[in-house]
């Protein structure tokens, strides 16, 4: 395409194009040479994309200057046939009636070409490539091949036979060229259905079967020993399924779920059959048809047989007529008491036995039950006011058990509506009040609570005892209604205290009873607004000004007592311990260690060799030594004696025994310390280190002076009385 101004031959001038497809989306799918005019497509194009472009082209000069007026350009783009048809389903399913006529429709199937529909590119035709199976024939269906429209073409459908075909369909643009076009292909699935066309029928006449009748009033299954053979039908599905009645108000029969070929057997349903009023039942069972046979179908819709059910007898659990039993009487009957008789029936007429009766629920263990007639005494006293009673109800549970085999039993609920009578006398209340010690500031409101019912309760008659005197001299009552009255104060000051004021409460109960409460009542001062005061509030608790004061004084003296105890207790305990002793310690005979601080006589006296008096080390020296040479503090090496073992438990006798021989071992254990009394720290001979002692003399002159032994204090008495006065003894 080319644009072309005539005035290009007077001026130079520029071409341009806009709109969508040139600078609007989708952009530079066009493009003009601006010198020449010759515009060019810049990529493929897609007419299911965009059919159809419009464009405006402009002409101006070098300076911008508008030359001609802008002219529209209508672009159409031409279709090809690139698409192949597509199904809106790749599987359809459809239904038709077995036995149905040809030409009857069955389906549509629908394909969509996306080329121009205009144009043979997207005219699409229909056909059928494959029929599965191809019986009776193998052109059962045949389509439209614009509409798409699938139809019976033969007769013959029958479900019996073949119950569904699978149908290939073609689908080709081109006019259905199949040279030139493109095709694609979608499955279609036929059900044939069924009609009803054939009747229901038993496959037997009469049918025999036993039933254990069940408990009274329980439906049950029958227990069949014979297969019930059903009434079957040839025909399918809702159409074929058999409707089984039996006119009969005690029996039913469930319906069959499924075709023939599925369920044969139908079970009978029982209903409270009583083997001793019917031992067997003689039932006629019809069948027929959910819906009526199809029309011009020549045959009966329905089908009888008999059925003989016999009843077989079980053991049935006893009964109660009267469940729940509901008796009357007064509470407060003695124990012992004959309430009534609470009998159960046994439905086994024809069984031989015996029923016994047991509490299954008593909570206030009130009743006992005769365990063979069943009859209903009292076992205490029926109290209506009991926690165990219900809206005056009491309810008991009891059970009623045959000996046959297996037992069976039965329970049954006695409920016992109490009838009230006065045998509470009313309670005052409150307990505990606080008025003021003047009359006229304020007063206390009493009322009664009785734990009986209507009439045996109020109007109450509140008064005060005439004893003690005191009473009705300090307070009055004053009767306000039925329910209440008011307890004030008679004199014009009562001191401060807490008083037991009695006061008699009578219901109006027939006959009356009556009950003589203590009130506390506080009295303490009040204020302007009759409230008792803190000061009142103590006094009212009965302790007195003068009392009061006594109680604190007691308590100061007490503290002051245990003060003064602490602190001699603190000065003993220091003067304890800055006492000095009595005596003088040279004279404290105690086994007292005491320290002389004795100087030596200065080096000389200490220049010897102290290794001679030091413990060996190892036991060399002791091995080497010669036989005969030991030293006697050492322990010596050697085997070591056997103590006698103490038994464990040992007789009395033999303590002494015991003790004796461990004695006798340690004397001749040379290996138990201590080893000697005489400890020798070295010997004299050769290689002896110390010097010979033999030189030495002891004097034997008897003119030595001992009395200066008695100066040394009471350690050295002893030596003083022996040595000091030796000539004169």
């Amino acid at each position: 395409l080319q644009i072309r101004s005539d005035k290009d031959k007077e001026i130079h001038i520029r071409y341009s194009i806009t709109g969508v497809g040139a600078d609007q989306p989708p952009m530079e799918v066009f493009n003009i040479d601006p010198v020449s005019g010759r515009m060019y497509v810049t990529r493929p194009m897609d007419r299911e994309e965009r059919a159809s472009y419009h464009l405006r082209a402009h002409a101006v000069d070098m300076n911008g200057n508008k030359v001609e007026n802008p002219i529209d350009l209508y672009i159409y783009v031409i279709d090809m046939n690139d698409n192949r048809p597509e199904f809106i389903n790749q599987v359809y399913n459809g239904s038709v009636d077995e036995g149905s006529k040809p030409g009857t429709y069955v389906m549509t199937v629908t394909a969509n070409d996306a080329d121009d529909g205009t144009t043979a590119n997207g005219m699409v035709r229909y056909r059928i490539v494959t029929q599965t199976p191809q019986s009776p024939s193998q052109n059962m269906f045949t389509i439209n091949s614009e509409t798409g429209d699938i139809v019976t073409v033969a007769a013959g459908l029958d479900r019996m036979g073949i119950q569904q075909y699978i149908v290939i369909v073609q689908a080709t643009d081109m006019e259905g060229n199949l040279n030139y076009g493109l095709s694609n292909t979608a499955t279609a699935i036929i059900t044939v259905t069924d009609v009803n066309d054939n009747p229901p029928e038993f496959t037997t006449s009469t049918v025999s079967c036993f039933a254990e009748q069940p408990q009274k009033g329980v439906r049950a299954s029958v227990a069949i020993t014979r297969d019930f053979t059903g009434a079957g039908s040839r025909d399918w599905g809702g159409m074929g399924l058999p409707n089984t009645t039996c006119p009969h108000s005690l029996f039913s029969f469930s319906q069959p779920k499924g075709p023939r070929e599925k369920i044969q057997h139908f079970a009978a349903a029982l209903a409270a059959v009583d083997y001793e009023m019917n031992r067997a039942f003689m039932l006629t069972v019809m069948v027929s048809n959910q819906a009526p046979l199809a029309s011009g179908i020549q045959m009966s819709f329905q089908s009888t047989a008999g059925v003989t059910i016999s009843v077989t007898d079980v053991n049935e659990a006893p009964y109660f007529p009267t469940n729940h039993k509901l008796i009357r009487l007064e509470e407060g009957v003695p124990t012992g008491t004959v309430l009534t008789t609470f009998s159960a029936v046994d439905p086994d007429r024809f069984m031989q036995q015996a029923v016994r009766y047991s509490k299954l629920s008593d909570p206030a263990n009130w009743l006992n039950i005769n365990a063979t007639n069943g009859q209903i005494t009292t076992a205490a006293v029926l109290d209506r006011e009991s926690d165990y009673i219900k809206n005056n109800v009491y309810e008991a549970t009891f059970l009623a058990a045959d000996n046959g085999i297996p037992p069976a039993s039965g329970t049954g609920t006695l409920q016992i509506y109490l009838i009230d009578i006065n045998d509470n006398a009313p309670e005052l209340l409150p307990k505990e009040a606080q008025i003021c010690e003047k009359p006229h500031l304020n007063v206390i409101n009493i009322t009664a609570a009785d734990a009986d019912i209507d009439p045996n309760v109020g109007p109450f008659v509140f008064e005060l005892p005439s004893v003690p005197s005191a009473v009705r001299k300090n307070w009055t009552i004053t009767r306000l209604n039925g329910d209440y009255a008011q307890l004030s104060l008679r004199i014009m000051y009562l001191e401060a205290g807490v008083y037991d004021v009695p006061i008699i409460v009578t219901d109006s109960g027939n006959p009356p009873l009556y009950n003589t409460s203590v009130i506390k009542v506080k009295v303490c001062p009040c204020d302007e607004n009759g409230d008792c005061t803190t000061i009142g509030a103590v006094a009212a608790a009965g302790l007195g000004t003068g009392a009061i004061i006594a109680i604190l004084i007691c308590i100061i003296i007490l503290l002051t007592m245990v003060l003064l105890f602490v602190v001699w207790m603190k000065r003993r305990e220091k003067e304890r311990h800055t006492k000095q002793l009595l005596i003088d310690p040279e004279d404290d005979v105690r086994d007292n260690i005491l320290k002389y601080d004795e100087e030596g006589g200065g080096e000389e006296d200490q220049d010897y060799d102290l290794s001679q008096l030091q413990q060996p080390e190892t036991m060399d020296h002791v091995l080497n030594k010669t036989p005969g040479v030991r030293r006697v503090d050492e322990r010596p090496i050697g085997a070591e004696p056997q103590y006698p073992i103490r038994p464990v438990i040992p007789h009395p006798g033999d303590i002494g025994d015991f003790i004796n021989e461990g004695l006798r071992a340690a004397d001749n254990d040379p290996t138990a310390p201590p080893y000697d009394s005489l400890l020798v720290f070295d010997y004299e001979g050769s290689g002896s280190t110390a010097g010979s002692v033999s030189s030495l003399n002891s004097s034997s002159s008897g003119d030595q002076d001992y009395d200066y032994l008695n100066d040394w204090g009471p350690r050295f008495k002893k030596l003083a009385d022996m040595y000091g006065g030796g000539e004169e003894d």
